[in-house]
């Protein structure tokens, strides 16, 4: 754990968050400062900042997450109209938490970004 990370301190309970989901992997709990009508984040329990620090030991924990998000979108009931699921990367994508986490936007028609 990375005492100052809050997604740390939400995976210890050291910090309040409603979580919605828990196992020996991931957590995922509703984002504090919603975009959609639903928007959760998935996280990994053990602290790692982006994806830049990803390699191959860590790719059943990525599809982990992925698959957890999945479960969470038919339990939200928006698997059917559909749910998008992003990871930012560094300050310029986004990312304000330095902990990997992936959101899960739903509720609501989202515009379809090009670039």
């Amino acid at each position: 754990m990375i005492e100052d990370c809050v997604f740390c301190q939400i995976i210890a309970d050291k910090a309040s968050s409603k979580v919605v989901y828990r196992d020996e992997q991931v957590t995922a709990f509703l984002d504090r400062r919603p975009a959609t009508p639903v928007h959760l984040l998935v996280v990994p329990n053990r602290h790692i900042t982006s994806l830049n620090q990803v390699n191959k030991e860590h790719e059943g924990l990525l599809g982990h997450m992925i698959v957890v998000a999945k479960q969470l979108a038919k339990e939200q009931g928006v698997d059917q109209d559909g749910y998008r699921l992003v990871i930012n990367t560094g300050p310029n994508a986004g990312q304000s938490v330095f902990h990997l986490h992936l959101h899960l936007i739903a509720g609501r028609p989202l515009p379809i970004y090009l670039g």
